[in-house]
């Protein structure tokens, strides 16, 4: 096994756990400014934020899965750090777009392009692996 790409991978995982931290400490301070406690209470911002929240918790997981098993199988690092960079920036962007109460389209749309090419090629390369291809 190589620990080596193995660390790079989680380092992508806690950069991207500061990213969901940064969305709760967002709903949080919503959530006390508004005086609500479960749900949005018909509160757009805090809606929003939620969203964004969710969004994360949704892409997140299954492509640091995909990294992961890509660095488990011999991805080379320089690799995974260039598709885990890719992820984070994107989420990083798209996570900023939601918790703004007006987010410039620009940070969704690149936020989403970057993490989402990243998670697709990710799943190529598992794909290679899978198939024997040499990735």
């Amino acid at each position: 096994m190589n620990h080596t790409a193995v660390a790079a991978v989680g380092l992508y995982t806690v950069l991207n756990t500061v990213i969901l931290f940064w969305l709760i400490v967002a709903t949080s301070r919503l959530r006390r400014r508004y005086k609500v406690w479960v749900g949005t209470g018909g509160v757009a911002h805090l809606e929003r934020v939620m969203r964004g929240h969710a969004n994360a918790i949704e892409n997140m997981p299954m492509t640091l899965l995909l990294l992961l098993i890509a660095a488990l199988l011999g991805t080379p690092v320089l690799a995974l750090h260039l598709l885990g960079i890719a992820f984070t920036i994107g989420r990083v962007l798209h996570a900023w777009h939601f918790i703004e109460e007006k987010g410039a389209p620009w940070q969704r749309e690149a936020g989403f392009g970057l993490s989402g090419l990243a998670t697709v090629v990710a799943m190529a390369v598992v794909l290679g692996h899978a198939f024997g291809f040499v990735i």
